[in-house]
C-alpha cells in the first residue's frame, strides 16, 4: 500500500476538522484507492508544533489541541526549530517545516491576511518548488498570486487544489474543472461574504445593527473586528479567487471596485423594501470585451488565456428585487453565479454552512489528488 504523508500549517476549526474527517474515512481511502494517508506535520501559530515522519497519531493531537489548548513542549513528537544558520533564524515554524518536513503534500490552512496572502504564498511556493502537491483553504495566495503557483504547480509536475478557498467545501471549481470541459465562463455573480448577509438580513426583520453584530459573534461567524467584511475586503478577496480561476483574470483585491455595507442603515433598507427590493452585497465580474471574439483565446475549462481581455470586478450594495434568487439568500447562506458560453447561466447555493462544511472542503481535495496520483 503506498503512503501519503500529509504536512498541515494551520490547525484551527477548519484543519481540526478535517482531521476528524480524515480519522473517520482512513480505513475507506485505504480500501478504494490503497493509499495509507499519514499527517507527518502539523504548524500552529501558537500553540506548538508537531513533527513525525513515521505519522502523528491524530487523534492525539485533537485531544490535546482541544483539551490543553497547545501542543505540550515535552510531547516526543513536539517540534522546535533548530536553526543551523542565521539566515533563517527567527522565520516561522510553519516555513521551516514547509521548507525541510518530511511530507508529500503541504496543507496551506493558516489565517487569512487579506491585504498580502503572505506567508501563506510563500508556504505554498516552498513546497511546490520542492515537488510537494499543495492545496489551501487559504484564499489569499489564489487572490494574490494565483498565476504565479499555477505555472510552479505546472513547472513541477505537481498537483495544486483550493477548492475551500470559496464557498467552504461547495464545488464551484471543480465542477468547472470536471463538469464544465470547454465552457469558457464569461460572467460571475453572487453572495459570497455570509456575515454581511447575514447582517443585512437582520437589519431587515428591525434588529438594530449592534444586536445584530452581537448575535453574529455569538453563534461564531461574525469576528471580533468584522472590519474586513463590512468593508467589502473579504467579499472582494473571494469574488477576485473566482475570476482568477475561473476567468484567468491575473487581478488581486486591489482591482476590485468595491463598496462596503458599513454605510447602510436601517432608513436605507425600509426604503428599499417599500419599493419591493432588499438590500445584498453583490460581487460581480465579467470581461469588459463582449465581442463575438470574446472566447478565441479562451483555454478548455477555465479561459486562463483570456486574461489578454480585461476582467472588471466589484463589490457593492445592491437592491435586489424580492423575486429574485440572490434576494432569498437567507442567514450565513451563500450563491455564485457562472455563466458561460456552452451551457449558459448554473447557479449553485451553499446553505447556512458550518465548520463541518470547510474541512469536507479539505478533504474533497485530498481525494482529488489521491484519484489522480
Amino acid at each position: 500500500m503506498k503512503t501519503l504523508k500529509v504536512a498541515m500549517l494551520g490547525f484551527g476549526n477548519a484543519g481540526q476538522s478535517f482531521a476528524e474527517i480524515l480519522l473517520d474515512k482512513h480505513q475507506q481511502i485505504c480500501d478504494k484507492y490503497g493509499v495509507d494517508v499519514r499527517v507527518t506535520a502539523i504548524a500552529t501559530g501558537s500553540r506548538g508544533c508537531m513533527v513525525q515522519p513515521r505519522g502523528l497519531d491524530l487523534k492525539e493531537a485533537l485531544r490535546l489541541i482541544r483539551e490543553t489548548g497547545s501542543f505540550p513542549a515535552d510531547h516526543p513528537d513536539y517540534y522546535e526549530p533548530l536553526y543551523a544558520d542565521c539566515h533563517c533564524a527567527g522565520e516561522p515554524a510553519s516555513m521551516t517545516i514547509a521548507r525541510e518536513a518530511d511530507y508529500d503534500v503541504l496543507m496551506e490552512l493558516t489565517p487569512l491576511r487579506i491585504f498580502s496572502g503572505q506567508p501563506a504564498i510563500s508556504h505554498l511556493q516552498t513546497a511546490i518548488s520542492r515537488g510537494k502537491h499543495a492545496i489551501t483553504a487559504n484564499k489569499g495566495p489564489i487572490a494574490w498570486a494565483f498565476r504565479q503557483l499555477r505555472d510552479l504547480a505546472e513547472k513541477n509536475s505537481v498537483h495544486f487544489y483550493y477548492e475551500t478557498t470559496v464557498m467552504d467545501g461547495t464545488p464551484i471549481f471543480n465542477l468547472v474543472d470536471e463538469t464544465l470541459r470547454f465552457c469558457t465562463v464569461t460572467e460571475v455573480h453572487g453572495i459570497l461574504n455570509t456575515t454581511t448577509n447575514f447582517i443585512l438580513e437582520e437589519m431587515a426583520k428591525g434588529v438594530p445593527y449592534e444586536e445584530a453584530m452581537e448575535e453574529g459573534r455569538r453563534r461564531g461567524f461574525v469576528e471580533a473586528d468584522p472590519s474586513m467584511d463590512m468593508e467589502g475586503w473579504d467579499a472582494a478577496a473571494k469574488l477576485t479567487a473566482l475570476l482568477n480561476v475561473l476567468m484567468g483574470a491575473d487581478i488581486t483585491p486591489n482591482d476590485v471596485d468595491r463598496i462596503g455595507i458599513a454605510h447602510i442603515t436601517e432608513d436605507d433598507i425600509r426604503a428599499a423594501a417599500s419599493r419591493g427590493n432588499v438590500i445584498k452585497l453583490i460581487c460581480h465580474g465579467a470581461f469588459s470585451d463582449t465581442s463575438e471574439n470574446a472566447s478565441e483565446n479562451a483555454s478548455e475549462n477555465t479561459g486562463q488565456k483570456a486574461a489578454a481581455r480585461r476582467v472588471t470586478a466589484t463589490v457593492k450594495p445592491v437592491e435586489v428585487p424580492r423575486d429574485q434568487l440572490l434576494a432569498n439568500i437567507d442567514g450565513t447562506s451563500s450563491v455564485v453565479s457562472i455563466t458561460t458560453d456552452l451551457m449558459g447561466k448554473l447557479s449553485i447555493v451553499e446553505h447556512n454552512p458550518e465548520i463541518l462544511q470547510t474541512g469536507y472542503g479539505i478533504f474533497s481535495d485530498l481525494l482529488r489528488l489521491i484519484a489522480n496520483l
